[in-house]
This record gives C-alpha cells, structure tokens and sequence, in this order.
C-alpha cells in the first residue's frame, strides 16, 4: 500500500471544459467501451474522486446521518462483495465474467439495505448520483495521447494508484491500459 501514488488532478479545461472531446460510444462493442470507461476511470480518478466527495458534502450537509448510514452500508456491502469474490470461486468467476452486473449486484444490495433503513432518497442522491455521474463522463469522454501514456504506466505495473486497486478489487486489473 506504501506504493500507492494518487494522480495529480487534471484541468477544468481537460476534465470539461474546450479541449475535451465527448462521443456517444458505441455500444454495440461492449469491450470497447468497457476499455474507454476504465481507461478515463484511471486518467481522471482524481477529479472523479473531488467531485465525488463534493457531492456526498453537499448531500452529506442536508442530510448528515442517513448520509453516514449509507456510506457504511455501501462499505460493508462493497467489502462483503470483494471478500465473496476472493473466496468463492463462482463469485470470483461472476465478478470477473460480468463486472457490471457485479457493481449493480453491490448497488442493489445496498439499496435494499438503506431501503430498509429509510434512507432511500439518501442514497439515490448520495452516493448512486455520483458514480452515476463518473460512469456517464467516463463513458462518453474521448481519451487523450496524455491518458493513454498514463494508462501504459499503470498497466505494466510502474504506477500503482487508488482507482487502480479498486478497479482490481473490482476484477478488472486485466482490462487496465489496453
């Protein structure tokens, strides 16, 4: 974990602004667009992580206990997930074959939770807003000379960071910078 780097945040201009390229992606090739949305997921992880975090204060401000309550059931369920996965060889084979239906999977199963909490408009604008909203800018975002070198880097092992090790945890290590 000590060689764990985080990525430097990238310009207003390149995350939105008049040097980003967007593009409806093709989804009739899934692994394409599965590799566009990965790749962006590791180039911009620092802005996705920021405006993340902006949005669950925002949130997090209104409404602070079932905000709490929320992220520790997201956690837990996130945590349970990976701990399946790494010890039961039909989870690890699922995560791996079906990685969205495996975060949908995480996604649903936290919902129910909170719904049975009564946090349910919590977590809709809390916590599934805001990857909602690094999935669509991820999806559509056209990717860079700069974040394909960067992708290389992390791939082959010499930059290891944040996103990376969730992506990992998430079973998709081998998809990373191709």
């Amino acid at each position: 974990m000590a060689d764990v780097q985080p990525p430097p945040l990238r310009t207003l201009d390149d995350f939105l602004l008049s040097s980003a390229r967007f593009a409806v992606p093709d989804f009739r090739d899934l692994d394409r667009w599965n590799n566009r949305i990965i790749n962006n997921l590791l180039y911009y992880q620092s802005n996705y992580f920021l405006s993340a975090l902006l949005l669950l204060l925002l949130v997090g401000y209104f409404q602070p206990f079932q905000m709490f309550v929320g992220a520790i059931v997201v956690t837990l369920c996130f945590l349970g997930f990976v701990w399946a996965a790494e010890n039961q060889a039909p989870i690890r084979r699922f995560r791996r074959n079906h990685p969205a239906a495996a975060m949908l999977a995480i996604l649903l199963g936290s919902y129910l939770f909170i719904s049975v909490l009564g946090g349910v408009a919590v977590f809709l604008f809390g916590i599934a807003f805001p990857i909602l909203m690094v999935l669509v800018h991820a999806s559509m975002r056209l990717r860079s000379l700069k974040n394909k070198l960067e992708n290389k880097l992390e791939s082959i092992g010499l930059k290891r960071t944040p996103m990376g090790l969730l992506l990992e945890a998430l079973g998709q290590e081998q998809e990373a910078g191709s």
